[in-house]
C-alpha cells in the first residue's frame, strides 16, 4: 500500500480519517501497484436493486498484479445521480465497490427511488486504466461509456449520463431545479466552479467525491453515518479528483460552499457530487468557461486528438460537442490558463497558504499545492504542452525543500524558447504559406503531475492504431 495522509473530518454524526493517497515518485511502494484494473458492473445497474449491488473489483491483466479496493493507489469508486422527472429534485447515492471475492462490511443500503426515476452513473479511479465488465447485459442495459472502441479514458467512465442531464437540464429551463449561485469567495471573486481556469489542469472534470469506509481485515463499506457507528475504527478511502479539490480544498479555504443534495445511503445528510458540479458550473461559470480541450490526455486515442472520443467524454459531464477538435482549441485552453489560473492562485495565496496540502509529499500547503499542478499541467512530459503550444515557460517559479513544493513566486515569462508560432499540437508553424504543420507533437502524457489527487497516469495503452476520428462510441462488451 502506498503512503497514505490522514485528516480528520465529520460525516454525520460520525468522526473518522480521511485518507489521502501519495501519487508520483513519492512513495517507494506505488510501482508495486497494479495500475490497471476492471470493474464488474452488476446486473440492471439503473435499478435501485443495482445500485445496491457492490460493484466487484479485479485485475485487468492478473500478470500485472493484483488489484485491492482498499489499497488508495488502485482504488476505483462509483457514484450515482437521480433525478425525478417529476419535481426535477435530485438525489446522490454512492454505491459500494469490494474485491472480486470479498464480502461488504456491511451490506449496501438499497436507495429508495422516485417513480421513473432517471439515474446516471460515474466512474472514477486512483490508478491509471478502468475498464468496465459486464454481467447479465449489465453494460448496454446502463447505457454505458468507457470510451471509445479500442482506447478507453482512463480514470473515468460513465453509465446513462446523457439522459440525466437532459433531464436535468429541461427541470432548470422549466424552474423545478434551480443550481444556487456560486456566491463570492473570501478573495472577492465568485466562488470557483470545475469550468474556472483557476481550478483545472489538464483532465478537468474527472473523478467523484465519493468516499468508502474500510476496516482493520480490509472489507468495505458506504460511508453513512450508521456504519461509522457499526464499525469502529474505520478508514476513509477516497478518490482524491478535480471535484474533491473544488468541493473540500477549495470551498474550505475560500470560504464556498459546494452545491448538495440529500444522500440516498444516508438519511438526512446532504452530499457534494459531480452531476452537481457540472449542472451548477454550466449554469453560473463566467466566461470563458473551461471546457475538456481536444489535447486532454483522456480523449486521445495513440496520442492523436479524436472528435468522437472528445464528444463521448463531454457528453457524460454535461458539456457542448463540438463539429471539429479546433473547437477545442488545447492552445486556447493554455491561454486561459496562462491568463486566468495563475492571477487566482496568487490572489488567493493569502488564504491557501493558510489550508493543508492535499498532498504533503508534493507541497506543504494548499498554495503551493496549486502552483506545482498548474507547472505540472503546464508542461510537456505529463501535461497539455502548454509550453510547446504557446512557446512560453510557466511564469510560476517553485521553491523546493527536496521533493516538497515549500513556496512558489511568480517569475519572469519573457523567457520564451520561440515566439509562440505553434499550432495546436505544440508544433512550430514553419511559415505563413501554409506548409505542413508536422505530425502531432504531444504524445499521451502520464499524469503523475496530478499529485495528491490519487490519481497517476492516463495513458490509455491503447491496443489498437486506431487514428480514425469517426470511431463508434463503446460500451465495452458485457461479459
Amino acid at each position: 500500500m502506498g503512503v497514505i495522509v490522514t485528516i480528520v473530518i465529520v460525516l454525520g454524526t460520525g468522526v473518522f480519517l480521511l485518507l489521502q493517497p501519495r501519487t508520483g515518485s513519492h512513495a517507494a511502494n506505488d510501482d508495486a501497484a497494479n495500475p490497471n484494473c476492471s470493474l464488474l458492473v452488476p446486473a440492471n445497474p439503473l435499478s435501485a436493486q443495482g445500485l445496491a449491488t457492490p460493484y466487484r473489483f479485479f485485475a485487468t491483466d492478473d500478470d500485472q498484479g493484483q488489484c485491492h479496493e482498499v489499497n488508495p493507489m488502485q482504488s476505483a469508486f462509483v457514484q450515482a445521480g437521480v433525478i425525478n422527472p417529476v419535481t426535477g429534485k435530485i438525489f446522490i447515492y454512492n454505491p459500494l465497490v469490494i474485491d472480486r471475492e470479498s464480502k461488504p462490511a456491511v451490506a449496501p443500503v438499497v436507495p429508495k427511488l422516485p417513480p421513473n426515476a432517471i439515474v446516471a452513473i460515474w466512474f472514477g479511479f486512483n490508478g491509471t486504466n478502468l475498464k468496465l465488465r459486464g454481467n447479465d447485459n449489465s453494460l448496454n442495459d446502463g447505457k454505458c461509456v468507457n470510451g471509445v472502441q479500442g482506447s478507453i479514458f482512463g480514470q473515468f467512465a460513465y453509465c446513462n449520463a446523457p439522459a440525466f442531464f437532459n433531464a436535468a437540464n429541461q427541470a432548470i429551463r422549466a424552474g423545478q431545479l434551480v443550481p444556487p449561485p456560486l456566491g463570492t469567495a473570501r478573495d472577492g471573486r465568485a466562488c470557483p466552479s470545475v469550468r474556472d481556469f483557476g481550478v483545472v489542469d489538464q483532465d478537468q472534470s474527472d473523478n467523484l467525491t465519493t468516499m468508502y469506509l474500510a476496516t482493520k481485515k480490509g472489507r468495505l463499506a458506504q460511508a453513512n453515518a450508521a456504519n461509522v457507528t457499526t464499525l469502529p475504527e474505520t478508514r476513509i478511502i477516497t478518490n482524491a479528483s478535480d471535484n474533491r479539490l473544488l468541493d473540500v480544498a477549495m470551498d474550505g479555504a475560500l470560504g464556498c460552499q459546494p452545491w448538495t443534495a440529500p444522500d440516498l445511503a444516508d438519511p438526512g445528510q446532504m452530499v457534494p457530487a459531480l452531476p452537481l458540479n457540472e449542472l451548477q458550473a454550466a449554469a453560473h461559470q463566467g466566461a470563458p468557461v473551461a471546457l475538456v480541450p481536444n489535447g486532454d490526455p483522456m480523449v486521445l486515442v495513440n496520442g492523436q486528438r479524436n472528435l468522437n472520443k472528445l464528444n463521448a467524454y463531454r457528453a457524460g459531464v454535461n458539456q457542448p460537442a463540438v463539429q471539429d477538435t479546433q473547437t477545442a482549441s488545447t492552445k486556447t485552453y493554455c491561454t486561459n490558463l496562462l491568463n486566468i489560473g495563475v492571477k487566482r492562485i496568487f490572489l488567493d495565496a493569502p488564504f491557501t497558504r493558510l489550508s493543508p496540502s492535499p498532498d504533503p509529499a508534493a507541497a506543504n500547503s494548499l498554495f503551493t499545492f496549486l502552483a506545482q499542478r498548474f507547472n505540472a499541467t503546464w508542461g510537456a512530459d505529463i501535461g497539455l504542452n502548454c509550453q510547446g503550444i504557446l512557446g512560453k515557460k510557466s511564469p510560476i517559479k517553485l521553491q523546493l525543500d527536496g521533493d516538497v513544493t515549500v513556496d512558489a513566486r511568480l517569475g519572469n515569462n519573457d523567457d520564451n524558447y520561440n515566439n509562440g508560432n505553434n499550432d495546436d499540437n505544440g508544433n512550430h508553424q514553419k511559415d505563413n504559406h501554409g506548409q505542413g504543420n508536422g505530425d502531432q507533437g504531444n504524445q499521451n502524457k502520464d499524469n503523475n503531475g496530478k499529485q495528491g489527487q490519487g490519481n497517476q497516469d492516463h495513458q490509455q495503452q491503447d491496443q489498437n492504431n486506431h487514428k480514425d476520428q469517426q470511431m463508434p462510441t463503446m460500451p465495452a462488451q458485457d461479459n
